[in-house]
């Protein structure tokens, strides 16, 4: 299956991303993740692996790919980076890190003033995860740039669900309702992670959701985790919380 994770910024999407990932791969799967945030420079850290070069060197480079848009403009949609299904074995080796079943990739970062928007790369993340043809046990687990831009690019076109991760601010509560409008206008699933939670926050959360039975999880505050993270520690998946999204998600979007 193909799960996008999103989120606003700073809720703990690529934190959640890295658990269910080491989660997944407990249970006897093995996992790509697919980093298409192009500011984030930590979820290497968090699963214990380096940082991969952009994938969009495998396609010539930010450049030739904007290259090849323009040339088909208007018509956007005709645009093809990929001949042919690829399977997560095709991905070339120096195009990805791995550590105990767990494979990364990053579709591209911003590494210099002036180098334009990010789009070009969201259309590559697009395609290539609507191009990825999985074995059985194969998970895909994408993780997006903070907000709902990612929207905009069809990212989510041709995945399973969308898993929102909330923390308690205002914000996140109000940005879970456009992304179940904008889920809804695709016909895919969106679940919901509550993140960050304590005794005095958690039954409020719980509340501000129309729908209860779309909440898969709630995550327990965690100093030791938030220190990892500070750190640029490796993290590992030790809660119930997680453990659990992870079987929900087996059994109930399993192909």
């Amino acid at each position: 299956m193909k799960l996008v994770i999103c989120g606003k910024g700073g809720s703990g999407k690529s934190t959640i991303a890295a658990l269910l990932a080491k989660a997944t791969v407990k249970t006897g799967n093995s996992v790509l993740v697919i980093d298409t945030d192009e500011s984030n420079f930590g979820l290497h850290r968090q699963l214990g692996v380096e940082l991969p070069q952009d994938f969009m060197n495998y396609l010539g480079g930010k450049d030739v790919a904007l290259e090849k848009i323009m040339a088909a403009a208007p018509d956007y949609e005709s645009v093809s980076f990929f001949d042919k299904e690829w399977q997560i074995a095709d991905i070339p080796s120096e195009y990805y890190s791995e550590k105990n079943g767990i494979k990364l990739i990053a579709i591209g970062k911003i590494h210099e003033v002036g180098e334009g928007c990010a789009c070009t790369m969201g259309m590559v993340a697009k395609e290539f995860i609507g191009n990825l043809n999985l074995n059985s046990n194969e998970v895909v687990l994408v993780d997006t740039e903070a907000g709902i831009e990612h929207f905009g690019r069809a990212v989510e076109k041709d995945v399973d669900a969308i898993i929102m991760v909330i923390d308690p601010s205002y914000e996140s509560m109000k940005l879970s309702e456009k992304v179940l409008e904008l889920s809804s206008s695709i016909e895919k699933p969106v679940y919901y992670v509550l993140n960050k939670v304590d005794a005095a926050n958690e039954q409020f959360m719980m509340e501000s959701i129309s729908n209860q039975d779309m909440i898969i999880a709630a995550i327990p505050a965690n100093t030791a985790l938030s220190v990892a993270g500070l750190k640029g520690n490796e993290i590992m998946a030790d809660g119930s919380g997680i453990e659990n999204m992870n079987q929900f998600l087996m059994e109930n979007l399993r192909k």
